[in-house]
């Protein structure tokens, strides 16, 4: 099973997923959207599973400097686009495993997720 942690390496959340990964020897690869930007298929996937109001992170910096002419017209395609200029604005950490993805992280996901995989 393929697993793949999509977001921001300094991102202390980020940060926790991956040491949760870690102490359960789990392999996975890291896509950092600061050097290879979003994975559009992956993000299409993502939102079409859990919608943009879920993938899309309304509480950090990057949505807050949206003008609120954009931020009010949101819908799945805008968020696609601005995701793809923004990866930022992705909430993370995004996880890929098979064909699903799952969005965030806490310990008690990170262990169903990963225990049906």
């Amino acid at each position: 099973m393929t697993i793949t942690v999509y977001g921001i390496k300094n991102c202390n959340t980020m940060k926790k997923a991956f040491t949760w990964l870690d102490d359960h020897n789990i392999t996975y690869t890291f896509h950092d959207y600061k050097k290879l930007g979003a994975d559009k298929d992956v993000l299409i996937r993502a939102i079409d599973e859990h919608g943009w109001g879920t993938v899309i992170n309304r509480k950090g910096m990057t949505w807050r400097a949206l003008p609120d002419d954009i931020k009010n017209v949101m819908d799945q395609s805008n968020a696609i686009d601005i995701a793809l200029e923004k990866p930022s604005i992705i909430k993370r950490p995004l996880l890929s495993v098979g064909n699903k993805t799952y969005v965030g992280f806490t310990d008690d996901m990170y262990e169903e997720i990963l225990n049906k995989a």
